[in-house]
């Protein structure tokens, strides 16, 4: 017979295993924990530059600057922070005042309620310019960052001095008809599958932070390893900067803005010039049929390279070739 004793541990075991197995599943520790992600520490790298924050349309904006000469803004996009552009802001600095911001809802900049669509932001980044005391910028966007950077050169052609798009510049009409449902099943590689899944889950009111708080270093990974064709581009500490950033609901809340607001950035867009007469240049990797497509689309006389074998990340992933095309076509815009 059994025992009464054993008959009350068996029902606990039961109640309390399941719950055990479900945490060994779930908890997903933090793999850079004790790493130094603090921007002063990131900032102390970079011999000449300092940060800075400024109040600009109504938030206050974070920015890292260093250098003399001409200003060259410097944005970036999803999901990183200032810290995308460190390997090369040195090399431009020795030529330019660099300011390399966090864009609104990014890192240590302000995560207002609203305010996330790419005129609004780009207002952020024409007030900053006029905060450093400039009446024109040169402007550099990667990713969201390009967004911004093609709203500020529609919105405020007469304070864009130039345009440098890397990797991604606008999004186009086409957004709006975006798949929902693959061609075909997903093989596991974005190269050959290029489905913009979380262009969808991003714009998911308030689950991504539920899902993501605490564990953005396991969506990131995807990122880092489907988007970086060079993959030690990135180092345990760049990692480690960037999960830090999206980690807490605000920062996942700021970052998803960006992407809530691409309805209101597409009917924006229609209301722009056919063609933009701002000098550009695009230096394309992974993104750059899209790029050729948009630029050839939107901008008279656009300068577009490719760089092959590079991924999306390609300040990071080529900051050699990025410094020498950047600074050639800057040199030659302030030239004429």
């Amino acid at each position: 017979m059994t025992s009464r004793p054993f008959l009350i541990a068996a029902a606990i075991a039961a109640l309390v295993l399941p719950t055990a197995a479900l945490a060994q599943t779930t908890d997903k520790a933090n793999p850079y924990a004790g790493i130094d992600v603090s921007d002063d520490s990131l900032v102390r790298e970079l011999p000449g530059f300092e940060r800075r924050f400024a109040e600009v349309n109504g938030i206050r904006m974070h920015y890292v600057e260093g250098g003399e000469g001409s200003p060259v803004i410097l944005m970036p996009g999803w999901p990183q922070t200032w810290w995308a552009f460190h390997k090369i802001m040195p090399a431009l600095a020795q030529n330019h005042h660099v300011i390399a911001v966090d864009i609104r809802g990014m890192g240590a900049t302000d995560k207002p309620g609203g305010g996330y669509d790419k005129k609004t932001m780009a207002e952020d980044i024409r007030q900053l310019i006029a905060h450093l005391g400039y009446s024109e910028a040169h402007l550099v966007g990667h990713d969201i960052g390009s967004q911004v950077a093609y709203a500020f050169a529609a919105n405020s052609p007469e304070a864009a001095m130039s345009v440098t798009f890397l990797d991604v510049a606008a999004q186009p009409q086409s957004t709006r008809d975006l798949r929902l449902v693959p061609p075909r099943p997903l093989t596991g590689t974005f190269s050959e599958d290029f489905f913009l899944w979380w262009f969808a889950f991003n714009q998911v009111p308030d689950l991504p932070e539920a899902l993501i708080e605490g564990r953005a270093h396991i969506l990131h990974g995807w990122f880092w390893d489907q988007l970086l064709y060079r993959k030690d581009a990135l180092t345990e500490r760049d990692r480690a900067v960037y999960a830090a950033a999206y980690d807490t609901p605000d920062g996942i809340r700021g970052g998803n803005g960006w992407y809530q607001a691409y309805a209101q950035d597409l009917d924006d867009q229609l209301t722009y010039p056919d063609t933009l007469g701002t000098p550009s240049l695009g230096i394309g990797g992974l993104g750059h049929p899209l790029l050729v497509e948009l630029m050839e689309a939107r901008f008279s006389e656009p300068r577009i390279e490719h760089l092959p074998g590079v991924g999306h990340y390609v300040a990071e992933e080529a900051p050699e070739d990025v410094i020498r095309l950047l600074t050639a076509f800057i040199g030659r815009v302030e030239a004429n």
